[in-house]
């Protein structure tokens, strides 16, 4: 009577493929296949498993797959086993799925649900590099896309807006500047000419002022005096001095220095 691995490897030669082809096709290590064809049946995983390969393999070759679970159970191996966890760094990723394809093409033309694990990770050893797929080391989690996208989105909208800041807040500053200047240049200013009397006007703060000939009419100064500058003008006739306000303001007169009488004052130039 034939044994189990006997039978397995002769319907293997039968089908006229190698372990390795056998291991690529049924997803399960080349070394499980090997010692399956020599009756050694410690593979030191959980006896579930070794019934589920064994049976995927039964079926794959078109052998008698039910006969030899039989067989396999007659040998008592599993009377002897405990319930082992499985590790799954060491074995990958393995499912437990329905093989109904492989069930329908069993040798003893029967069709079944398939009810043992079946091995889905392409872990086949050393001797079936292809399918083997490397456990992921331990601490390392894996990368999630969808976080990635959001958070670079987020960041990117962050600095869009930063940048809006800054050149807003830069576009500002010009036009207030614009301003300033256009007001520094709004002075009405006749200075005086060689040899002709001058009134100085001294700002002992920021104040407005306008000076008027009053003969004439003609505006002599008319602006705003810094704190601590001066303005000379021509003293022609009689003139009429408006401040704002008039406390800020001095003015000189050969040498001497005078307070406005009030908001409005007016000299008197020979």
């Amino acid at each position: 009577m034939q044994s189990i691995g006997e039978r397995l490897e002769e319907a293997r030669k039968r089908k006229g493929i190698s372990i390795r082809e056998a291991a690529e096709a049924t997803k399960i290590r080349g070394d499980y296949l090997h010692k399956f064809e020599g009756n050694q049946f410690d593979l030191k995983l959980p006896e579930i498993y070794i019934r589920g390969f064994l049976k995927t393999y039964a079926v794959f070759l078109k052998a008698p797959a039910e006969k030899i679970l039989a067989d396999y159970k007659a040998l008592g191996l599993d009377e002897h086993k405990g319930v082992r966890g499985l590790n799954r760094e060491v074995y990958g990723r393995m499912d437990l799925t329905v093989g109904s394809k492989m069930d329908k093409d069993s040798g003893d033309g029967t069709t079944t649900a398939q009810t043992e694990p079946v091995a889905t990770n392409a872990d086949a050893g050393p001797r079936n590099p292809s399918t083997f797929t490397a456990p992921r080391p331990a601490g390392r989690a894996p990368f999630d896309r969808d976080l990635i996208i959001k958070v670079g989105f987020a960041l990117g909208l962050a600095i869009v807006i930063l940048l809006l800041v800054l050149v807003l807040g830069r576009s500002d500053k010009p036009a207030a500047t614009t301003t300033t200047a256009a007001a520094s240049t709004d002075i009405t200013w006749a200075k005086p000419q060689q040899g002709e009397s001058v009134l100085t006007l001294v700002a002992l703060n920021s104040v407005k002022v306008t000076v008027t000939a009053i003969n004439g009419d003609q505006i002599l100064y008319q602006g705003t005096i810094p704190r601590g500058d001066h303005r000379d003008v021509p003293r022609r006739g009689r003139l009429r001095i408006v401040a704002d306000p008039y406390q800020n303001l001095e003015f000189e007169i050969a040498g001497k220095r005078y307070p406005p009488a009030g908001a409005a004052s007016e000299i008197f130039a020979p």
